[in-house]
């Protein structure tokens, strides 16, 4: 029987014989019955049945923590005695003992870190602590090391908040200190040691910690491994204040020795005004060729972590109900400057990219054309920023019953201006598409800006901008496939629309972390530049939960909330687990520069005092914040007419 089909069928009918022919095998040979693979692609038409076959896309979406401090720090270790090693086998999913002699663990590996003590006196802690002669032999070392070693906790963290100011000082307080090139090389080594290409990666790095209460700090990350970065040491503030210093820097090592490197500014929310500013670090005139080497080696921004949120203001984006999220805006880091209302368009990403239009109007160059991420900037060598699992900024105080009031930065100004444990947010971390898990590839999708940012929960998100994007394409459960070939992803730039008229559309999507609240909503976040060089912005509902309309001014009614605050949880039943959406812009206007990113809100979770509470069986004040709305923010995709 199946000798006749072989005679008037096609490619299709003779895949149909070979499986009958399984079935009749003592009927035909072998070869009679195997289709050949040109009958097998004539039939589909196409080379590959597979929709993943021939893909050369970023389709892996990769979490880390771009910004961890350990005992080698100079302030960390002056209360943390967890090394490097062990913060990079938390990192990856193993159970360590913290200072205080908890055990502790992630509850999910990470899948990529950057330990980045502090370049300042680099790797001088342990030589203090373990009482080295040459330190000793100084007035400041032999008092640091007595004072550190009373065992009282009052006298300690004097003497942590001394040390982390005299990193303020133009000269190091320990003159002569040799550990930093022995500390660097072993990090560099342990760094090699540990990374696992496909599996881990241990990205090295360090913090430059310059202007410290007004916080020009950045993250330095080499894209090479320790032959690379043995090849300098860290640049500190002693060497220069000045980030366009080590910006001039770092392009110096890069063409010297075809190294790639990048720095991530962090915490402009405690900069003062400082950080995204529209002059030069003396005062002068912002320069093309300066603006453009800002370009160059700051590519991407971290917006959230412990020290607070850097996204949004409510003062800057009065209209917008998800702006004032985990926000510290009472001074600056060390509480020695009260914040002034005209100084947070300055410190804000979302002010940032606003004046990144601006400054490419006036100068033909972007300096704030830059991804987001978040990281912890964890003091305690573990990047544990899940709610539940909360140990904090710095390793003075672990898990207690009255964690919540301790202080955590103290301030000179007005006591009333100190930082306390309850105010510390629990975030965040950095996720990245790249084509597989390597140092390489995670570095060259941070240099492309293809990142976003997370408050701390693993949800995945992806953003398309493209010119022809349509309805059908959110049915789609490749995103990826869609977007890529009709679009530009985060951190990209759209061309010139192909058509007078035309608009730009965006796709979004977004599925839940599994170990985490459902979703509320996606929104586009959108700013540009009007006709008269002013800067705008507008936050847009994309797609939601439920069944919710917005109201008759616009806003979308909140998604309610399923949390109980004395027993720390809470129930999916409202949210969704998956969200997808098309947008497209109502007010596009041709002439004028723009830029899109998405935020993604998560339904209220229990805040990580709402556990504390339960767990220690404590009543906290009625201001501390009991339950919380995680959320990721996308790097922007940019529109700039020609």
């Amino acid at each position: 029987m199946p000798v006749f089909l072989a005679d008037h069928t096609g490619a299709a009918g003779r895949l149909t014989l070979w499986v009958i022919g399984i079935f009749f095998s003592g009927c035909l040979s072998a070869n009679d019955a195997v289709p050949q693979k040109g009958d097998i692609s004539a039939a589909i038409g196409q080379s590959h049945f597979s929709p993943y076959a021939g893909r050369n896309f970023p389709a892996n979406v990769y979490f880390g923590d771009t910004h961890l401090h350990t005992a080698v720090s100079v302030d960390a270790g002056t209360m943390n005695r967890v090394g490097q090693e062990d913060a990079l086998r938390f990192a990856r999913g193993e159970e360590i003992t913290t200072t205080h002699g908890l055990r502790a663990r992630l509850s999910r590996p990470l899948d990529f870190v950057v330990v980045s003590d502090h370049a300042e006196m680099y790797g001088l802690m342990p030589q203090l602590l373990g009482g080295d002669p040459e330190i000793l032999a100084t007035q400041t070392g032999r008092r640091w090391y007595e004072q550190l070693n009373t065992g009282d906790y009052d006298t300690i963290f004097e003497t942590a908040m001394e040390i982390v100011a005299s990193l303020q000082q133009k000269e190091p307080p320990i003159p002569g200190n040799k550990s930093a090139r022995k500390a660097w090389k072993d990090y560099v080594e342990l760094a090699d040691r540990y990374n696992s290409p496909g599996q881990f990666s241990a990205i090295i790095g360090y913090e430059w910690t310059a202007i410290g209460g007004f916080n020009l700090h950045r993250n330095v990350l080499f894209r090479g491994d320790a032959s690379v970065a043995r090849q300098t040491l860290p640049f500190s503030q002693f060497d220069s204040q000045n980030p366009e210093d080590l910006w001039r820097e770092l392009e110096r090592f890069s063409n010297q020795t075809g190294a790639e490197v990048l720095a991530i500014p962090h915490n402009g929310n405690l900069s003062n005004g400082r950080m995204f500013t529209v002059k030069s670090f003396d005062g002068s005139r912002l320069s093309k060729d300066l603006a453009a080497l800002r370009a160059r080696m700051e590519p991407i921004v971290e917006v959230t972590q412990i020290k607070g949120d850097s996204e949004a203001h409510p003062f800057l984006s009065p209209d917008d109900e998800f702006a004032d999220y985990e926000t510290w805006d009472a001074a600056n880091l060390d509480g020695t400057e009260l914040k002034q209302d005209e100084m947070l368009q300055y410190e804000y990403a979302r002010g940032a990219l606003k004046t990144g239009l601006q400054l490419h109007k006036k100068l033909g160059v972007n300096p704030y054309q830059f991804g987001m991420i978040g990281s912890t900037d964890s003091h305690t060598s573990m990047a544990a920023v899940e709610e539940e699992n909360f140990f904090g900024k710095h390793s003075g105080v672990e898990p207690e019953p009255d964690r919540w009031k301790h202080t955590v930065i103290s301030s000179s100004l007005d006591p009333d201006l100190a930082i306390l444990g309850w105010q510390q947010a629990a975030s965040g971390y950095a996720a990245v598409w790249a084509t597989e898990n390597t140092r390489e590839a995670i570095f060259d999708a941070m240099k492309r800006k293809e990142v976003y940012a997370t408050t701390g929960p693993r949800m995945v998100v992806r953003l398309f901008g493209g010119w022809t994007f349509d309805e059908e394409d959110i049915k789609t459960r490749l995103p990826g496939e869609v977007g890529y070939r009709k679009g530009v992803p985060m951190g990209g730039n759209l061309n010139l629309a192909p058509g007078k008229g035309d608009a730009p559309s965006f796709l979004v999507a977004a599925a839940k972390d599994p170990y985490s609240g459902n979703l509320d909503r996606i929104q586009i976040v959108k700013g540009w530049l009007d006709s008269r060089g002013q800067s705008h912005e507008k936050v847009y509902d994309v797609t939601w939960s439920g069944s919710r309309q917005p109201g008759a001014d616009g806003k979308l009614p909140a998604v309610g909330s399923t949390v109980d605050i004395k027993t720390a949880t809470w129930s999916n039943t409202i949210g969704s687990p998956e969200l997808i959406g098309l947008w497209k812009d109502p007010e596009f206007d041709a002439k004028q520069a723009a830029f899109y990113y998405a935020r993604v809100i998560e339904i209220p979770t229990p805040r990580w005092t709402a556990y504390e509470a339960k767990r220690f069986a404590v009543e906290m004040d009625k201001k501390v914040p009991m339950t919380t709305q995680e959320r990721a923010y996308t790097s922007p995709i940019w529109y700039q007419p020609q």
